[in-house]
């Protein structure tokens, strides 16, 4: 194929090639044509022009087929518009001789349309440079059409469309001829012609002015006719024509004088008119209707009628939604009156005044809901509601005129009904569209919509009561505030007008809607209504007897309500539950005997009441069974059944009740049949097992021996169908925009679709999805589709020897029927049969013996051979079906056969479809039938029928069941993917377009094919890359379909490609196509688009982003998408589709395709991301007025500022967006959110104002979110201000993110203030709104985290500032106080629980933060004074703004505290499990109520945490002095004494005593805290955890809860062991961190009782008897501890439990693993580094909590562990640092070694052995060094060794080994050469050599003492290089100094003698002081000051000294007079400070 891509065919190549692949080859070059020749330049087109012009014409006798004589057509026309136009009459003349050719024959039929083709495209692309010879063309071209076959009359037509669209005004000459033309082609028999003629005449009517002035007429005529017998896409194409030639009429302002004297210009009415015409009477002329009319035969044919309400919409859309708004009124009383009884003919049966209706809404539906802004609709729903006022009163004069005895004919009651109930829906489904926007419409007193609506409510007509219905449920949808409103109003109308009929049904109609809607509310409803309603529901069931002229209605309304009242879910139903059985068992006879003598009595009345009574309790059972499965116990179960039995037999008498009274029974009896099979269907099959054989009965015979004669294939079967077959039946079953109205095209003519009055029970019930309102369709049919569902429950739960007998009556019944009627019995028959092998397959059951499936097969086979198309399609799944329940492989194979020979015998279409599809069904079932021949056999048969180009349908049929062949064949197709690509290739290019259906089963073998070879297409052999290429020209092909499917079809087949094998699919080609089709008007296109663009930005967004925006920039002019792609880009296009887009599965779709564009490019372009969500949110209409009243509640400062930030962007003209709705606007809120978080991951820079100015100065290209700031303050003000409650909810939730995320950033220009406080302003004026009274609790719910998020955040620190939306968390708090009593009756009491429990949560918030804060305070106050006056400022800002916070708190503590512990106490009793739930109290808790209990739950388990950690604050900040406002008196809490433990509870006050308050909340806090922490859900959010474990920690922070713990032990451990699990399941070190500091909290507590005990035995027992102490702490006398009851075992378990998972090499067990063993020292994290010091310090005080004998049994494991982190962690830094974790173990090491238990008499002797093995432990360390491991850290273990000599008892260290030992490390390290390691080492001598006990410090002295003077003696000569040296000589000096100072009096003169010289050597003379470096200088003045402290101390010796050496007296005399001055000031200062620096020496060596 690469040989093709040249500009000139490459003929050499090209004749070496067979027949087909020549066609490829040909198409593949014209294709590389149409690329190349608009990029290649003019003079290289000149040189090659004659050859290429040549190359071309001769292809067009070559009989090209259809897509590549389209190709070559337009290659000629690019190739003489760019080169040279000499030849181009040459080229005319040939194809118009080619043209006139005599030539009938088929094989020369290509030539000639391939002439036509050409002819058009090159008058398309040269218009007039072709001058005159236009009308000799089209001459030809009209002689050649009048004996053209459809073919040629279809490329006729779309020629001349391409003629005229190049021509323009000039083809005004050749007007007249082609508008005959195309007239006569606009009623052709085939539709493709149709179709082709109306595009023609939309071409003309741009010029021909006499088609919309003069002709307008007979075109709107003409229109009619072509709707009759008409396809779905004729009625697309000619309503566009109808519609835009009426538009062009009346919009139009001619000039022309030729025709200026017959021109006027139609009005309005006259337009409108000319349609209704259409839509009223049909096609026929004036004339023959009238005729008919006096008849009364004539009834408009339904194609007609549908394809006149899609120009209606045409018509509107062309005039635009501006045009709307302006005459909406008029446009209004038109399409209502076409439903009006004006025209009796029109709705004179109920079928048509249905179909009527449906057209009706739907034009009100696509033009107002589609068309119009929020704003527009709201005025348009005003006139809606003026128009129902109008009728109303009507109605009303009509109905009290009736009280006079002048009999009103009731024409103007029923006049009126059908225009009110379109009114009524469309007025219903505005509103429910607006949401919560349409607020402001229901507040309009002067419209009054509630009163408009709930007045019809009365209507006589049950069909517009039914609908004011359902019009006040879509109201209670939108706005949930009015549902409670609007049941006490009906309920109330209900009772007080239960004595008129009208009333009763109307308002339970009512009522029962809106208990439907309640599901839809998420704030639900008060939980008392349920009560309310079923008491009115038994009321009116019981005194439905007293007055015979209302008891049907009665009866039925009472039960409608009880079924409507299920809806209402479990929780309000068990309520109800025991009255509603027992008014079910009520209604039917207990015994067969009574239903006996019920038959002998009564009339058809009672009858008719009974029945409907009975249907209704049917209906409310079924009701219950779907809406509250959860009720369902065995123990309902059985009292559910007693009733079935006789319900059954009441159904076997039917038919002679029937007899009996007469016709008037029969739809009551129809509807007990349908509602009696629907509650069947549900109940599971062996509750009614005893009555099978009666029901089975009758079910057989509804199927067979049907009522009605209506053909009902068109709903049951397309379930049955599997979708992908259904696509075979054509668009009728499609998804498509018109489907509203085509569906009753599809029903056939006697039946027009489904309506509610059909079925007032669905009222209640959800609508289909796609519905806007329940369909349920009449009686008649809808107990057949009943009938079929039961039927395959039951016959699947049938035992198998009775199925047979089933199924040969079923065969029978359908032998013994005769033509149509047969066919329906057929019907029913087997979409039962299939139903039942549904439900076999789903339950893996068989199917039975031999005969069963000799009959079913039978069954099946017979309906595979009908002549419905939809049967055979069902029939061939059934067959499927039934091979995959009997699962047998050679019935298998045998079913298969019987297909192959009726395949290879059988001539009709009908049998060789249905055989075909059944193929292809049997591998849907059975994933490949495995054997290769059958494959072979499959695929050579469809092969053959795929090719039979006499009949389409086969083609298609067989090629449908190729593809699922293909798709589900697996691996096994692979040999014939080959053949089977080029078969795919071959009829593309040679099937002619107008058989759609082929291209399209084409389309799904080609996608079948491609998912086939899947990533086998990335290869680059030559096979597979010649597979590609095929893929890709097949794709191209179906791009250039003019049928819009096909086109979707090769849009999914290129998204396949690109998944495979992304580089071979030209993305710009791509998007330019998903580009142009993004608005197209089909669907399914739309979908696809959408779907293919959804799966390309998830790898490359950002090029398809950049494709899009280019290829607008070009502008090619075939390129004009509706969509302003230059402005906004593909993202802002995607946006705007979004916002006029019904669909819900491509809104699905255009959101992820958003989210990910967001996700991967919000970074890069953020200014453009953002400024799409603010056009959005901008472009609410009425966004000005909101922002004016919020900014003139502000101080005058801030107002300037807010008006001018908040309405710059409303004044600008244009807006990308007009009027987006307002889940739009949501979208673009949540947007926001996603933008920030994007810009969380990628940087600091977004949320830091400074560097974020930089960087965007050095590249100005860069953008930050911080930047932005004021963008995104806005846009949550715009959306949180909304009218819309969803918006408002996403405006909080951005606010509450922004204010979280740049709280911290600090404003640069003005120190110490943050960025957000200059927008205080804006954020209280965007949460007062939603503190306002009538805001939904949600909404104030969502503000109250927002304000504790403000508040808490610390932006503002100014009080006054801090006061506004603290004043709005005060007006809550208010609310709340209040109490249950002063709720709003409006929602569920859950909602409430929920606004408090937000309104407490975030007041817990605040003062966590506040407490937080002044925490911080203090330890900054206390740092403040170590370090001085610096950072006192600084300090005071922190104090202000802490003290601010809990000053605003404080006021409120009381109350808050309060609620607190009463919010925890209801928590607790939620969270108790289920068993316990009897011991609930009955009334509820204080927040919540007792029924309610499930919905409170989760706003519980939303909140606790934090009001738990402000509780046990608050409690901690009492102290647990329990303040008693009763009292006033402040009570101490003492701790708990045996006197007080004793009291027995009888004898106890009944007030209880401070102790038992506090002992209470203890128990209260500890209790929830511990039930969460031991089993926290996987999903428990982190900061709750936290916050728990925060809580435990304050709680423990002070004495007297520690006193409780402390003494109980079992309490402690049980703490404990669930800290333990929380450490285990939770990795968080935060958490980890937090759980630890309890732990040593617990064991503080702990330490203080063990004290404690011992003090007071110390002091009850005296001194005297000390020997007899018992033993406090565990471990008592035996040193036992018992795992599980032990708290020192527990606190072991948990600290290693931490080391060992941060060091695994402390475990011994995997010590001895070589994976361990060869590690090099891991390094550990700095978390990790905090949990180990962490642990460290919890183990080092476990011996204090010990007795003498326990502390021995522990010790061993804490000095191993401590031994073990030190030796794991001493590990050299390169800074020279202590690892965090060494310093920790140094720490613990200390505390343990002083111990008291270390020098106890009872273990002194045990620890001094132990501890002198930890020591030899540590020394051994030092020698294991590995060549593996980083260099030891010797300081560290030095440091060790040094805590041991000071800390121990001096015989721990003392033994001479053990001295040796370590004098012999600190040798070796004296001698280091690092000068950190030496000074450290000559620190940790200089505090051994200062021990106070001799023993201990001499024996190092005499080893080191004469060491470190000889070193100190070399730096005489080495003088000090830098720093370090310096250190080390410096602290050699104060070793040797302080020795002296220690040792005896006549040792020390020789110390004094020895340091003299050595200080003076280091003294420098002032010629040497000036060159000297800076540490001599610093050593000079070292020993200078020295001196002069010895020498006044040792005057003696130092006189001796001087006068013995001369030179040195000389050396020292210079230097003290030098510096004499700076001495004084140097000498003052050192007397004033001595020995600083060595105190804070030591306690950085934990010493």
């Amino acid at each position: 194929m690469e040989l093709a891509h040249s500009l000139l065919l490459n003929e050499e190549a090209y004749n070496q090639l067979g027949e087909f692949q020549k066609a490829e080859f040909i198409f593949e070059w014209l294709q590389f044509l149409e690329k190349l020749l608009p990029v290649t330049s003019r003079a290289d087109i000149r040189e090659n022009q004659k050859k290429l012009v040549e190359q071309l014409t001769s292809l067009l006798n070559n009989s090209p087929g259809p897509p590549t004589r389209r190709l070559v057509a337009k290659n000629l026309a690019v190739l003489y518009s760019t080169g040279d136009t000499f030849s181009v009459y040459q080229t005319i003349d040939k194809c118009n001789e080619l043209i006139r050719s005599k030539d009938d024959s088929p094989s020369y039929l290509p030539t000639k349309l391939a002439a036509v083709v050409c002819l058009g495209y090159l008058y398309k692309k040269l218009g007039r440079i072709l001058g005159n010879s236009f009308t000799d063309t089209v001459g030809n071209v009209l002689k050649a059409m009048k004996n053209a076959e459809s073919q040629g009359r279809y490329e006729i037509m779309l020629s001349l469309q391409n003629i005229l669209n190049g021509l323009g005004a000039a083809a005004v000459p050749c007007h007249r001829d082609i508008y005959k033309a195309a007239r006569s082609c606009l009623t052709d028999r085939s539709m493709a012609v149709r179709c082709a003629a109306a595009k023609c005449l939309l071409e003309l009517q741009n010029e021909a002015v006499f088609m919309w002035s003069t002709d307008l007429d007979s075109v709107v005529t003409l229109c009619f006719k072509s709707f009759e017998g008409s396809n779905y896409d004729v009625r697309l194409a000619v309503s566009k024509l109808l519609g835009t030639v009426l538009a062009r009429a009346l919009t139009s302002k001619q000039t022309t004088a030729s025709t200026r004297h017959n021109f006027r210009r139609i009005s309005l009415e006259e337009a409108m008119q000319l349609l209704g015409t259409g839509f009223l009477r049909g096609s026929c002329g004036f004339l023959r209707a009238s005729g008919d009319m006096l008849k009364g035969t004539s009834s408009v044919s339904r194609d007609v009628r549908v394809g006149v309400t899609q120009a209606y919409v045409v018509f509107v859309s062309t005039l635009g939604a501006q045009w709307l708004e302006r005459n909406f009124s008029a446009f209004l009383s038109h399409i209502l009156y076409l439903v009006s009884q004006s025209h009796p003919k029109a709705i004179q049966s109920q079928m048509d005044a249905i179909g009527c209706r449906r057209c009706v809404s739907f034009i009100l539906r696509a033009t107002v809901g589609g068309l119009l802004g929020e704003k527009a609709q709201i005025a348009a729903a005003k006139e809606i509601c003026q128009a129902i006022w109008k009728l109303k009163k009507v109605v009303d004069a009509a109905v009290s005129d009736s009280n006079l005895e002048t009999r009103i004919s009731t024409t103007d009651i029923t006049a009126s009904q059908h225009v009110l109930v379109c009114a009524l829906q469309e007025l219903g489904s505005l509103i429910h569209g607006l949401g919560t926007t349409a607020a402001p419409l229901l507040q309009d007193s002067t419209t009054g919509v509630l009163e408009a609506v709930i007045s019809v409510i009365l209507h006589p007509s049950i069909s517009v009561r039914l609908s004011a219905a359902w019009c006040l449920r879509c109201i209670a949808v939108a706005l949930p505030s009015y549902v409670s409103l609007l049941l006490d109003r009906c309920i109330e109308r209900l009772s007080t007008l239960k004595s008129s009929p009208e009333a009763v049904t109307g308002y339970s109609f009512a009522v029962a809607a809106l208990l439907g809607a309640v599901n839809h509310c998420p704030l639900g409803i008060p939980h008392g209504k349920g009560k309310v309603i079923m008491t009115v529901a038994e009321d009116l069931l019981c005194s439905a007897s007293q007055n015979s002229r209302i008891s049907l209605q009665r009866t039925q309304a009472g039960w409608l309500l009880i079924a409507a009242l299920m809806r209402l879910g479990p929780a309000v139903v068990q309520h109800h539950l025991p009255r509603m059985l027992l008014l079910w068992k009520c209604i039917f006879p207990s015994s067969p005997k009574d239903l006996e003598t019920e038959k002998t009595r009564g009339d058809s009345f009672t009858w008719q009441v009974t029945l409907e009574g009975r249907a209704g309790a049917l209906c409310a059972i079924k009701s219950f069974v779907s809406h509250c499965a959860g009720l369902l116990t065995d123990e309902v179960v059985q009292r559910l059944l007693p009733p079935l039995p006789s319900a059954v037999d009441l159904l076997t008498q039917l038919s002679s009740i029937n007899k009996s009274y007469g016709n008037s029974l029969k739809t009551p009896s129809t509807v007990y049949r349908h509602k009696l099979y629907e509650l069947l269907a549900v109940l599971p099959p062996k509750t009614y097992e005893g009555s099978f054989w009666a029901v089975l009965k009758e079910l057989v015979a509804d199927l067979t021996v049907p009522d009605s004669q209506i053909d009902t294939s068109t709903f049951l079967l397309p379930p049955l169908c599997h979708e992908n077959d259904l696509l075979l039946l054509g668009p009728l079953l499609q998804e498509t925009d018109h489907r509203f109205i085509e569906e009753q095209l599809l029903l056939g003519n006697s039946i027009a679709g489904g309506s509610l009055e059909y079925d007032p029970y669905s009222i209640y019930e959800k609508a289909a999805k796609g519905d806007s309102v329940p369909k349920p369709l009449p009686p008649v049919l809808s107990v057949i589709s009943a009938a079929t569902r039961l039927f395959g429950v039951m016959f699947s739960h049938v035992a198998e020897s009775h199925r047979l007998q089933v199924l040969e009556q079923l065969l029978n019944s359908i032998k013994q029927t005769k033509g149509s009627r047969q066919q329906i019995v057929q019907l029913n028959v087997v979409s039962a049969f299939s139903t039942s092998l549904k439900h076999l397959a789903n339950c893996k059951g068989s199917l039975g013996p031999e005969e069963v499936r000799r009959s079913a097969l039978t069954l099946v086979m017979g309906a595979l051979e009908s002549n419905n198309p939809l049967l055979r399609c069902a029939a061939a799944e059934c067959l499927a079906r039934l091979a995959q329940v009997v699962s047998d492989t050679a019935f298998t194979a045998g079913l298969a056969q019987v297909s192959f020979d009726k395949l290879k015998s059988a001539r009709d279409v009908v049998s060789r479809t249905g055989h075909s599809l059944a193929l292809g069904c049997l591998y849907r079932y059975l994933g490949g039938i495995g054997s290769t021949q059958h494959l072979n056999a499959c695929v050579g048969i469809l092969y053959t029928l795929s090719q039979d180009s006499t009949s389409p349908d086969v083609q298609a049929w067989a090629l449908h069941s190729l593809s699922l062949i293909v798709d589900l064949a697996g691996p096994l197709y692979h040999v014939h993917v080959e053949p089977t690509l080029s078969l795919v290739l071959m009829l593309l290019l040679t099937v002619p377009p107008a058989y759609a259906e082929v291209h399209q089963s084409l389309g799904r073998c080609l996608n079948a094919l491609i998912t086939t070879l899947g990533p086998e297409l990335q290869g680059s052999s030559t096979t597979v890359s010649a597979l590609r290429t095929s893929c890709l020209l097949g794709c191209a092909v179906m791009q250039d379909n003019p049928d819009c499917l096909v086109q979707a079809q090769a849009i999914s087949c290129l998204q396949q490609l690109h998944m495979f094998a992304p580089r071979h699919v030209n993305l710009s080609s791509l998007v330019h196509c998903l580009c142009v089709n993004l608005c197209s008007s089909y669907l399914l296109l739309r979908r696809a688009v959408v779907a293919c663009l959804r799966q390309l930005v998830q790898r490359e967004a950002a090029e398809v982003s950049e494709y899009a925006v280019a290829l607008v920039k070009e502008n090619r002019e075939d390129f004009t998408p509706d969509v302003n792609i230059r402005e906004i880009g593909l993202e802002g296009a995607l946006l705007g589709l979004l916002d006029k887009e019904l669909d819900p599965r491509l809104c699905q779709d255009i959101k992820e395709t958003l989210t990910h564009m967001l996700t991967s490019m919000a970074v890069e372009k953020l200014s453009f991301w953002l400024k799409l969500c603010k056009d959005v949110l901008a472009a609410s209409p009425d966004f000005n007025t909101v922002v004016l009243i919020d900014t003139t509640q502000e101080e005058e400062t801030a107002k300037v500022d807010d008006a001018s930030i908040l309405t710059s962007d409303s004044d600008e003209r244009f807006h990308p967006f007009s009027n987006p709705r307002w889940s739009t606007r949501v979208f673009a809120a949540e947007c926001v959110c996603k933008i920030i978080s994007q810009c969380e991951n990628a940087g600091s820079a977004h949320f830091d104002i400074t560097l974020a100015q930089e960087r965007k100065q050095r590249d100005s290209r860069d953008d930050f979110l911080v930047l932005h700031l004021a963008d995104l303050i806005r846009m949550a003000f715009m959306a949180a201000t909304d009218h819309s409650d969803q918006l408002r909810l996403s405006g909080l939730q951005t606010l509450q993110i922004v204010v979280r995320k740049f709280a911290a950033v600090p404003e640069p220009e003005f120190p110490g203030h943050v960025i957000l406080e200059q927008y205080q302003a804006n954020v209280g004026a965007a949460l007062r709104p939603a503190f306002a009274p009538e805001t939904p609790p949600d909404v104030t719910a969502k503000a109250c985290q927002v304000c504790s998020a403000w508040i808490a955040s610390g932006v503002v620190s100014d009080l006054n500032d801090l006061r506004r939306v603290h004043q709005l968390l005060l007006s809550s708090l208010l609310k709340v106080q209040a109490g249950k009593e002063a709720q709003s009756q409006q929602y569920n009491e859950s909602t409430s629980t929920m606004e408090i429990l937000a309104v407490l949560k975030a007041w817990a918030e605040v003062y966590i933060v506040a407490v937080e804060k002044q925490k911080n305070r203090s330890d900054a106050h206390n740092h403040c004074f170590k370090i001085g006056n610096s950072a006192e400022e600084n300090y005071r800002g922190v104090t202000s703004s802490a003290s601010v916070l809990l000053d605003l708190v404080q006021a409120d503590l009381g109350t808050l505290s309060k609620l607190w512990l009463a919010a925890l106490q209801d928590f607790a009793l939620l969270t108790l499990p289920s068993e316990y739930a009897s011991q609930l109290p009955t009334e509820g808790g204080t927040f919540y109520t007792a029924e309610t209990i499930e919905n409170a739950r989760p706003h519980y388990y939303n909140s606790w945490a934090l009001i738990l950690y402000a509780t046990a604050l608050w409690l901690a900040s009492t102290g647990f002095i329990v303040v008693d406002p009763d009292e006033g008196v402040t009570n101490l809490s003492r701790p708990v004494t045996p006197t007080t433990m004793c009291q027995d509870s009888s004898t106890r006050p009944l007030v209880k005593s401070p102790e038992d308050v506090n002992t209470d909340r203890f128990h209260l806090i500890l209790g929830i805290s511990v039930e969460f922490l031991c089993s926290p859900r996987s999903d428990a959010a982190m900061e709750n955890i936290i916050a728990c474990l925060r809580a435990l920690q304050a709680l423990f922070d002070v004495p007297w809860p520690r006193s409780k713990i402390g003494g109980d032990q079992e309490l402690g451990v049980e703490l404990l062991n669930v800290l333990h699990r929380l450490i285990l399941t939770r990795e968080s070190p935060d958490i980890q961190l937090a759980a630890l500091e309890v732990v040593q909290l617990i064991l503080f507590a702990a330490q203080e009782h063990v004290k404690e005990k011992r003090r007071s035995a110390e002091v009850d027992d005296g001194a005297a008897e000390k020997e007899t102490l018992p033993e406090f702490g565990e471990g008592k006398d035996t040193g036992g501890l018992v795992p599980g009851k032990s708290l020192v075992f527990a606190t072991l378990e948990l600290c290693v439990c931490i080391l060992v998972r941060q060091l695994p090499q402390l475990n011994p067990k995997l010590t001895c693993s070589p994976a361990v063993q060869s590690g090099k020292h891991l390094l550990l994290s700095e978390d990790g580094s905090r949990l180990v010091a962490a642990a460290l310090v919890i183990l080092s005080d476990v011996p204090s909590i010990c007795s003498p004998e326990g502390s021995i049994s522990v010790l061993p494991t804490i000095l191993y562990l401590i031994i073990g982190v030190l030796k794991e962690s001493a590990v050299k830094l390169q800074d020279g640092q202590l690892p965090l974790t060494v310093a920790a173990s140094l720490q613990a090491l200390k505390g343990l070694l002083s111990s008291p238990m270390a020098r106890a008499e009872k273990s002194r002797t045990a620890w001094t052995d132990l501890l002198r093995s930890a020591l030899i432990t540590l020394l051994d360390c030092w020698d294991q060094v590995d060549e593996l491991l980083q260099e030891r850290d010797e300081v560290s273990l030095l440091t060790a060794i040094t805590v041991f000599i000071m800390s121990t008892c001096p015989e721990v260290t003392a033994i001479e080994c053990l001295q040796k030992h370590c004098i012999e490390k600190f040798k070796i390290t004296l001698d280091s050469k690092d000068p950190l390691v030496q000074c450290k080492c000559y620190q940790l001598l200089h505090s051994i050599f200062q021990h106070p006990n001799r023993t201990v410090s001499y024996p190092y002295i005499h080893s080191l003492a004469p060491s470190i003077v000889g070193k100190l003696q070399e730096t005489e000569k080495a003088k000090p290089e830098n720093a370090a040296e310096l250190q080390v000589i410096q602290e050699g000096i104060k070793v040797v100094t302080a020795l002296t100072a220690t040792a005896e009096e006549e040792h020390r003169a020789h110390l004094v003698a020895g340091l003299l010289p050595i200080l003076i050597s280091f003294l420098l003379d002032e010629n040497a002081l000036v060159s000297a470096t800076n540490s001599a200088k610093s050593l000079h003045e070292f020993a200078l000051q020295n001196l002069m402290q010895i020498g006044p101390q040792y005057s003696l010796v130092f006189k001796k000294l001087m006068a013995a050496s001369p030179t040195m007296k000389a050396r020292l005399e210079s230097a003290v007079k030098g510096n004499q001055e700076s001495i004084k000031v140097k000498t003052a200062k050192h007397a004033k400070n001595p020995g600083k620096s060595s105190s804070i020496q030591l306690k950085t060596n934990f010493l």
